[in-house]
């Protein structure tokens, strides 16, 4: 299937490495433009660098800088010539116990993971808006459905964000302009941030982090974690031109791993 996408525009945030580079590879193999940032510039450059060779058609632009800062927002929108596609996601705070989380932490956390997408989302939806054509998809986590205990930094800020989307994606000036916003939950995925919360999540129960791993895949309907490559292609798929109607959504990929309904 055509997603529609060839010669749109994508700012892609923390795409150097995990999700944020499976999310920038699969928009740059539908013929999407992007523009990627992160704050190791070598890393970044090096990603940039897959990318143009997976697509040489495509335009690659890599913009080292923090995209929690003003700065490094002003970098990266300067760097698109228009954002077509909007994909936020950012490092997730670190795990522990809310007892040692002082309130530069909480703030750091917020900033991070709920007050810089919102504004991008700002600088962004009503340009899409007038060219009738948008797509926001922010990388959360599936603690938003189900708390991590030891990721309550994560839980409050994400959640956050959550509420915000869910009200904003219904404005009539948006949606009724193809301009949708929804959030990609992921669970368990194979990512160096998967790595620090086994191994914190092992310190915490006495056990090292390849068996507090082997548990936690044992734990999953899938009996595996995901891949980047499969979270960017459901990324690319909410925001194809067929994903119009889909919007306000939680998108939950965890290998079945919740037990709930709803």
């Amino acid at each position: 299937m055509d997603l529609g996408l060839s010669g749109r525009w994508a700012l892609v945030c923390a795409a150097s490495k995990g999700l944020g580079r499976g999310c920038a590879e699969a928009l740059v193999k539908e013929g999407a433009h992007v523009v990627i940032t992160a704050r190791g510039a070598e890393a970044l450059e090096a990603t940039a660098a897959d990318l143009r060779r997976l697509n040489p058609a495509v335009h690659v632009v890599a913009v080292a800088g923090d995209i929690a800062t003003v700065e490094g927002r002003t970098a990266a929108l300067a760097a698109c010539p228009q954002v077509d596609i909007l994909i936020n996601n950012a490092g997730g705070p670190p795990p522990g116990d809310f007892r040692d989380w002082d309130r530069a932490a909480w703030l750091a956390a917020i900033d991070a993971n709920m007050l810089t997408p919102i504004e991008l989302i700002k600088a962004t939806v009503d340009a899409m808006a007038a060219r009738g054509y948008g797509r926001v998809v922010n990388i959360t986590s599936g603690a938003v459905k189900a708390p991590i205990d030891v990721l309550g930094l994560s839980n409050g800020a994400r959640s956050g964000l959550t509420g915000f989307v869910a009200g904003l994606a219904r404005q009539s000036s948006l949606a009724g302009r193809n301009v949708t916003l929804n959030n990609l939950l992921p669970g368990a995925f194979d990512t160096e941030r998967l790595h620090k919360t086994l191994a914190a999540g092992g310190a915490k129960t006495g056990q090292s982090s390849e068996e507090f791993a082997a548990k936690r895949r044992a734990a999953i309907p899938a009996q595996r974690f995901g891949t980047a490559a499969e979270f960017g292609a459901i990324c690319a798929m909410l925001c194809s031109a067929q994903a119009g109607y889909l919007t306000g959504q939680n998108i939950l990929l965890d290998g079945g791993a919740y037990p709930g309904v709803y």
